[in-house]
């Protein structure tokens, strides 16, 4: 069987203010919506949030066809024309998050080898109604050292999810290391000034998050 093609996001507000962290769950919801609209598997891995706030980064995981067309459609700065829904009497109306590809070849090796690792498998629903699966498929992997536990169910087989695991196991990785580079305040206002400088792929307004025409003429 053919495995279902998986595009990896980063979905970040660098070192933008509470704001862009309302933004970037506006997003994640917003492509949950979409993906799901176009049959597509989605997960997201979030950032910790603070005191209960909502996350400054995420890890969007599409898959089955289509993921190419969809993370193409995502890719580049989101802005977010809106009020601030926290400092009722600031003046900036603004905001902006970053969804940029991850590519595993491009990224530092992980310490992945069996000894760091437990591999459970359990029963999986499967992709599709009448065509459940009904045997141990799904798969669920804790790297020991670090206590990250990815799992997936989006394959027919225990071979594929294990991999797709060991992938957003990755992800994970990434992920804590995005958090790392927040304490970096350099390295985040360069990116935050790169947002803020791009030319949105899409752009949101209004507190319900309403798609707007964006600058090259886009979606409503």
């Amino acid at each position: 069987m053919t495995a279902s093609p998986h595009k990896h996001l980063l979905v970040t507000s660098g070192d933008g203010p509470r704001e862009c962290r309302r933004a970037v769950a506006h997003v994640l919801r917003r492509m949950k919506t979409e993906a799901e609209a176009q049959g597509l598997r989605f997960t997201a891995d979030v950032s910790e949030p603070v005191r209960g706030e909502d996350p400054s980064s995420a890890l969007v995981t599409v898959s089955g066809a289509g993921a190419d067309q969809f993370a193409n459609g995502w890719s580049g700065t989101v802005k977010w024309i809106c009020k601030s829904p926290f400092r009722p009497h600031h003046k900036r109306r603004n905001w902006f998050i970053g969804v940029f590809d991850v590519v595993f070849s491009e990224l530092p090796e992980f310490d992945l080898d069996a000894a760091s690792l437990r591999t459970e498998t359990f029963r999986s629903g499967g992709p599709g109604g009448q065509h459940q699966n009904t045997t141990d498929s799904g798969v669920r992997i804790t790297h020991l050292p670090s206590g990250l536990v990815a799992t997936s169910t989006d394959e027919r087989s225990q071979h594929r999810n294990k991999q797709v695991a060991l992938d957003r196991l990755k992800m994970l990785f990434v992920l804590r290391q995005e958090e790392s580079r927040a304490e970096d305040r350099s390295v985040q206002n360069r990116l935050h000034r790169q947002l803020e400088r791009g030319n949105p792929v899409r752009v949101f307004q209004g507190d319900r998050f309403a798609e707007a025409t964006n600058r090259k003429g886009g979606r409503q």
